[in-house]
């Protein structure tokens, strides 16, 4: 064995080692997202196969097995580029399967599949002879024209998305497409060691090393806006007129109803404690807990609005886990926002059930209700807030953020057909592996 085919075989072994290295993390990640941790599972099932096949090509004796080995090992490689092309798309917020930038990559990708079989047919690109020898043919570059034009096409979107990505996302795509780039075109023109090989393992366990770091900064980002809108529905909630009404009544009730008096001492202890025991809970929490929230709330609501306010319970249901103010956030903003005093008895009613696939809160009421525009801005995900009506608009829109963020939630806002409004919160039921 000659100094370059024992350079090449370390340059191989080196690249399955590093693409096992990067396989093995994407395996168990659990800090990045579902469609980030397929995307490195692929990714890197595509570089060991990729190496893989290497390997078995510089150790196969077989004119047969090198030339079949090489086959797969070209095919693995080239799908690389379409897989980190959609990743970057879906990164940058756009709908790869729409773009034209990934339409063109399938179709040079798709160009250069056609020349790879037709290789395999002909000596004008490669071939092996009979006593297991590589050979280049005259218009052996003409294969590599097509994943040089990828390259740069993913150089092009990256540039197009710059503003999309943060910087560590940037870098990491950068450096998959400069460094195998710089190792094709020396390839290309230099035959000898397998730089390529070597140079795209390297590169995308770089990549995936940036990129992983950016996502767990990200988890740690959206921690901190949980943070920060818990401290919101905070403030919120402990309206200072709230607390001087609720006094006020006490005060009021102590020479009158002693007992109710003392009752409601202990709802709007509870309605307090929640409130404190809210603010350290960075986890879902059992529903029964909200519950409770929600009904020393509305217990001490009532002792204000005895003859206008009626609640209904129905909730067989409480065996799963919700954010913590979820439930009482929405219950206050029924009857904040929906009661009037003036216009007769106001209802809510709580109900949960159970589906295949998840578990449901039901909060209805048959108060004002929301006009058909303000509904229709309060379902969009990510509507701005109504000047008119912000305080309803960032209570619900900072439940259904961190429903989404905790646990995969989500919360529908419709009108009743009663007149007021229902509130639908869906909570996903847990994967059992």
């Amino acid at each position: 064995m000659s100094g370059i085919d024992l350079a090449n075989f370390a340059i191989v072994i080196s690249g399955f080692v590093i693409s096992v290295l990067g396989l093995l993390p994407a395996l168990f990640l659990r800090q990045a997202n579902r469609e980030s941790r397929g995307f490195f599972l692929f990714f890197f099932l595509l570089l060991v196969g990729y190496t893989g096949a290497q390997t078995i090509c510089q150790l196969s004796r077989t004119a047969l097995l090198s030339q079949v080995a090489l086959f797969f090992s070209s095919l693995f490689s080239s799908l690389l580029i379409p897989a980190i092309t959609a990743h970057l798309l879906r990164r940058a917020g756009m709908n790869w399967r729409r773009s034209p930038l990934f339409a063109l990559v399938m179709i040079l990708w798709t160009a250069y599949f056609a020349l790879l079989v037709v290789t395999q047919f002909t000596t004008g690109i490669y071939y092996y002879t009979p006593d297991n020898g590589y050979h280049r043919g005259p218009w052996y570059p003409l294969l590599l024209i097509p994943p040089v034009l990828l390259m740069v096409t993913d150089m092009i979107a990256l540039y197009r998305c710059r503003k999309a990505l943060t910087h560590r996302q940037r870098v990491a795509f950068l450096i998959y497409f400069v460094v195998p780039l710089v190792c094709m075109l020396i390839q290309m023109f230099f035959y000898g060691l397998l730089l390529i090989v070597f140079g795209t393992s390297l590169a995308a366990l770089f990549m995936f090393t940036f990129l992983l770091a950016d996502q767990i900064e990200h988890s740690f980002q959206q921690q901190r806006e949980i943070a920060h809108q818990r401290a919101n529905v905070m403030v919120l909630q402990m309206r200072p007129h709230f607390i001087y009404n609720t006094l006020t009544s006490v005060y009021s009730l102590c020479n009158q109803d002693p007992q109710k008096a003392r009752q409601v001492v202990m709802d709007f202890t509870t309605y307090l404690r929640k409130n404190f025991t809210a603010i350290a809970n960075a986890a879902p929490i059992q529903f029964t807990a909200e519950l409770e929230h929600a009904r020393a709330y509305l217990a001490v609501v009532q002792v204000q609005y005895e003859d206008i306010l009626f609640v209904e319970y129905d909730t067989p249901h409480t065996f799963f886990r919700v954010p913590p103010l979820t439930l009482q956030p929405i219950v206050e903003n029924a009857v904040k926002h929906g009661m009037d005093p003036y216009a007769g008895p106001f209802h809510i009613s709580i109900r949960t059930r159970k589906t295949d696939a998840s578990s449901e809160i039901i909060v209805a009421d048959d108060g004002r209700g929301f006009q058909a525009d303000k509904v229709a801005l309060l379902s969009a995900k990510l509507s701005p807030a109504p000047p008119d009506d912000s305080e309803p608009h960032i209570a619900l829109m900072n439940i259904r953020e961190r429903l989404e963020m905790m646990c995969g939630g989500s919360l529908t806002i419709a009108p009743n057909d009663g007149g007021g409004t229902v509130v639908t919160v869906t909570i996903p039921a847990p994967r059992v592996n």
